[in-house]
């Protein structure tokens, strides 16, 4: 799958599904039909929340890729409210190249300033964002990479988004766990429940939402199905 993810049922709900599989490319009708298939078998009690990302509308992405995604999978970025927590979705691609969609990039600027200042003025327990391309790596100054966005653009968005009290962004993109702290915000970089680019197992990341804290913990698959979850996350988990 894409990025900073979440799981529940296919739905034509605004943006809560994405085609993990790169746009324009062979078969990409057969696999959306595949993921669309698979989708529908989660349980209809949890919702869906999925991150369109650079195999979604491509690195570059056009005015047709986002059509396409948007006629297939609903909005590419959006809000929503969860236990008092404000979550925003975004579409990172603009971040990292919108040359070929310009103005579709400067509405969704003008969209996240709005929804940013709705985080402050209401304060929320917690505002959170998932956005498929991580900010950093490991550091707010480390060195522009394919896999995070540049200094201009990720020191402009950290602030941005530490200044309307966002706690949390969760990514991924990477293919391997990484992540770091600026100011008080966390960065979250999760690795891939399939393909691996360096020494992570196939797995996912489990985050407990508390009114005091954010606790996250990436888990293989094998670990999942020999242990489950550990008792202090499955407490915290029958508190809610």
């Amino acid at each position: 799958m894409s990025a900073a993810e979440a799981g529940g049922v296919f739905r034509r709900a605004r943006g809560r599904t994405l085609d993990a599989f790169s746009s324009g490319t062979p078969w990409r009708k057969e696999q959306t039909e595949d993921l669309q298939r698979v989708l529908r078998t989660v349980d209809g009690e949890i919702p869906l929340v999925l991150v369109s990302g650079n195999h979604d509308v491509g690195n570059v992405p056009t005015p047709e890729t986002i059509a396409e995604f948007q006629r297939t999978w609903g909005d590419d970025y959006f809000s929503f409210w969860a236990g008092g927590v404000l979550f925003l979705v975004l579409n990172s691609q603009f971040f990292y190249d919108a040359s070929m969609c310009p103005a579709l990039k400067q509405a969704q600027d003008q969209w996240l300033d709005q929804q940013l200042s709705i985080a402050g003025q209401q304060k929320c327990q917690h505002a959170v964002v998932f956005q498929h391309i991580p900010l950093f790596l490991q550091s707010i100054d480390e060195d522009d990479d394919y896999f995070n966005l540049t200094k201009l653009v990720r020191k402009e968005m950290a602030d941005k988004f530490s200044r309307a009290g966002i706690k949390a962004v969760f990514s991924g993109h990477y293919h391997r766990n990484a992540g770091g702290t600026y100011q008080d915000l966390d960065m979250v970089v999760s690795s891939a429940i399939g393909c691996q680019l360096g020494k992570d197992t196939h797995g996912l990341r489990v985050v407990v939402v508390t009114a005091k804290k954010i606790i996250h913990r990436y888990y293989s698959l094998d670990e999942l199905s020999e242990k489950g979850i550990e008792d202090d996350l499955m407490d915290l988990l029958k508190e809610k």
